[in-house]
């Protein structure tokens, strides 16, 4: 195997969702901090390797790769032991697709960074309730998505799409606090992800550090 190196930075929900993908096949990793509010990111050498110059960034053996739902899915395909994290079966694999693409556009896009972007890079402190509102309408799908008697995303199995959409949802609890009331499944998958191992250090810790710093930057939801 050759070396696997990730780019990253701990606020990032993408970055988490790889760290916990390697985590969960049991792979060894050198792990690279980006300073992304210093451009880091726009130094020649990074942008060698992404034009795009985003994280996560995956590194294997030289070859680059990034956007964390392409780099899960390359590690289970070429690292995993078996499918289940990422199924081969057509049917449960475009359920994943599915997952990961509403986690892509919805959740971290029309979410997270529409709310992060305008705070950090444009200094803009209110955040206007419609963006909360959004926040809760990704809750009601995933809430329909569990099911009955599912225990994760996807069926009974964990899948990357739950990797995915942890990192997310776990850094908007400080803005839209799930109530288990009105979201038992999503509520009860939460806290079934929470138990899993090293969930903390891989994700916990950093979804309360971005929680965090959106916190010291809005002074108002409008």
């Amino acid at each position: 195997m050759g070396k696997l190196v990730l780019y990253g930075v701990e606020a990032s929900p993408p970055v988490r969702a790889c760290k916990l993908t390697l985590d969960a096949l049991g792979l060894q990793y050198e792990y690279k901090l980006v300073n992304l509010l210093a451009g880091e990111q726009m130094n020649k050498e990074y942008l060698l390797k992404n034009p795009q110059h985003t994280v996560p960034m995956l590194e294997d053996d030289g070859k680059c790769i990034w956007d964390s739902h392409a780099i899960m899915a390359y590690l289970v395909r070429k690292y995993g032991k078996n499918d289940e994290l990422y199924p081969k079966d057509y049917h449960k694999r475009a359920m994943v697709d599915q997952r990961l693409h509403f986690e892509s556009g919805v959740l971290f896009q029309g979410c997270v960074r529409n709310i992060a972007f305008p705070l950090f890079k444009h200094n803009q402190t209110e955040v206007p309730r419609t963006k909360i509102d959004a926040i809760y309408e990704a809750y009601d799908f995933l809430e329909s998505f569990l099911g009955l008697k599912q225990t994760y995303l996807c069926g009974n199995n964990l899948t990357i799409a739950d990797y995915s959409m942890v990192s997310s949802v776990s850094s908007l609890l400080g803005l839209a606090p799930i109530e288990q009331q009105r979201y038992p499944k999503l509520s009860a998958w939460l806290d079934r992800m929470e138990k899993l191992p090293d969930y903390q250090s891989n994700n916990g810790n950093g979804a309360q550090m971005l929680i965090d710093m959106l916190s010291a930057k809005i002074t108002k939801i409008v």
